[in-house]
Formats: structure tokens, C-alpha cells, sequence
């Protein structure tokens, strides 16, 4: 018998790789989890990008001072950008965003809240990594912040120690989200299907994604994810259903955008772009 389980071992082949390269430095994903959502069909959509072969840049409709808010496959077009996911949630002039925001000299939202999650690229000094997620809890976040180009301040959904934050609670939706790796690797996350925060977290830290750090940028109908590459389209998910606001699956739109989170291969060396906000 032993023999026998030896050489199944043998010619069995190795499980599938559930990256897809889609050029250097960036893959896409998509996993389904054993905990059913309450809504969909239980899957989330990961595209992981090299913050060394790829850089960051903050679009904002209130800094290029646009007329209207682009949904993200627009945003993808006008920019020429590889991808886009939402940046953060926003006010009730739906252009400013709820926390902290900036790209080099242009400034979205001046005022820090309490929030603990700072998505930090483009370094201004030597030495240090391309793009993080600070927490300001247990890092020196004021200070690493002025080191870096672009920030952008969201809720956290993991402590340094890679432990949930969030409290259950009965409400549900679709959640994008954005988090790094054990590598330092950027993880662009959507989850069309409605989990609670709490349990979408537990969710993703059962994925072999090595998650370090994690933020929420949205939920609901609103929440996007898109990355087109050499003309064709390699993720594209919508949000829909919201616990009070939207609740049934049928959402197919891309929802106007006022901030995304967009990114595109770095020039020759792994160098940040200027701002693209002036």
C-alpha cells in the first residue's frame, strides 16, 4: 500500500497555480472560499502587483477638477493606466474623501481622522519599501508619511499582528479592499459577494494570499475593480448588494468614482512617477 501511495504521488500532477501572470510583476485570481456569503457566489477576485515593476498614482476628479466622477473602466481609458480600485469612501459632495489624501503637492483631504491605515508609495528618501500600508498604531506614522508621495488613509481590517479588527455585525455587502503581502506585494481585492466585514476578513486570511496588511477603501454597489492589459480586459468586477441601501444581486454597472487607486508600469528602473495631481 505504501508503494502503491508512493507512486500515485508520483505521476499525480502538482495542484494548479491559482495565479495567472498577466504581464510582469502583476497576476490575477480568483478564489472560492468554503464560508458562503450570504449573497453570490462565494468568490473574491485578487490581482497582486509588484510595487517595484509598477507604480502607484491617486486619480481624483475634485484635483483634475473634472465636471463628473468616472466609473472605473473610464478612469482606465483617460488615464491609460493598467488598473483602478476605489481609493477610499467619500463625503457627501461626493468628491472629498472621509480621511487623509494626497498625491504630491495636490491634496484631496487635509484633515487625518482617526482611521489607522495609511496606503503610503512613491518614497522620497532612500531605503525604504516602494509602497506599504503603515499602521499608525504600531508605527511611526506621522513620520513615515512625510516621506512618501502618495497617501492615502482608510479603516484597517488587520492589527500588526495579522488579527482581525473588525466587530461582526448582521449588516452585508460586497467590499473592495486593498491590502500587501508577506513580500511587500500590493493586493488590489473585491468581493462581489455579501459578507460581513468581519467574516470577508476571516475569509481572506484563509486565502493563500499572506496578507500584512489590509484596508477598506468600499462596500456596496460602488465598490470596483478593473485592470486592462495590452487592450484586454484580465478583472473586471462591480459591487452590489448593501445591507439598508441595495439589497439584491443585481447590479451589472460600474458606479461613478470621485478617487481611485490606480497603477501602471514603472519607467526603467523601478522609479515613481511625478504626481499626476498639479
Amino acid at each position: 500500500m505504501t508503494l502503491l501511495l508512493a507512486a500515485l504521488l508520483l505521476v499525480s500532477p502538482p495542484p494548479a497555480e491559482p495565479w495567472t501572470t498577466v504581464a510582469p510583476g502583476l497576476e490575477v485570481a480568483r478564489f472560492r472560499s468554503a464560508r458562503p456569503a450570504a449573497v453570490g457566489d462565494s468568490t473574491v477576485l485578487a490581482v497582486r502587483i509588484d510595487p517595484v515593476a509598477h507604480a502607484f498614482r491617486l486619480l481624483s476628479a475634485k484635483l483634475l477638477s473634472l465636471p463628473k466622477n468616472l466609473t472605473a473602466p473610464e478612469w482606465v481609458e483617460r488615464e491609460g493606466v493598467l488598473g483602478v480600485i476605489n481609493a477610499s469612501m467619500f463625503q457627501g459632495d461626493q468628491r472629498t474623501s472621509l480621511a487623509y489624501m494626497r498625491d504630491g503637492a495636490g491634496i484631496n483631504n487635509a484633515v487625518w481622522s482617526k482611521d489607522n491605515a495609511v496606503f503610503a508609495s512613491g518614497p522620497l528618501a532612500p531605503g525604504l519599501p516602494p509602497t506599504q500600508i503603515l499602521d499608525r498604531t504600531c508605527q511611526d506614522g506621522d513620520g513615515l508619511a512625510r516621506q512618501y508621495r502618495l497617501l492615502v488613509q482608510n479603516i484597517r481590517m488587520l492589527d500588526c499582528q495579522r488579527r482581525n479588527t473588525w466587530a461582526q455585525q448582521p449588516r452585508r455587502w460586497s467590499t473592495a479592499a486593498v491590502g500587501t503581502d508577506g513580500d511587500g506585494r500590493v493586493l488590489f481585492l473585491h468581493a462581489r459577494s455579501a459578507w460581513s466585514t468581519h467574516d470577508l476578513i476571516d475569509v481572506l486570511l484563509s486565502l493563500p494570499l499572506d496578507l500584512s496588511r489590509l484596508m477598506y477603501v468600499e462596500g456596496g454597489p460602488e465598490a470596483s475593480l478593473y485592470v486592462k492589459v495590452g487592450g484586454r480586459v484580465v478583472a473586471s468586477e462591480v459591487g452590489s448588494y448593501e445591507t439598508g441601501f441595495w439589497e439584491n444581486d443585481g447590479n451589472a454597472l460600474f458606479w461613478p468614482l470621485p478617487n481611485v487607486l490606480a497603477f501602471e508600469a514603472s519607467p526603467a528602473g523601478g522609479s515613481s512617477p511625478p504626481s499626476a495631481m498639479k
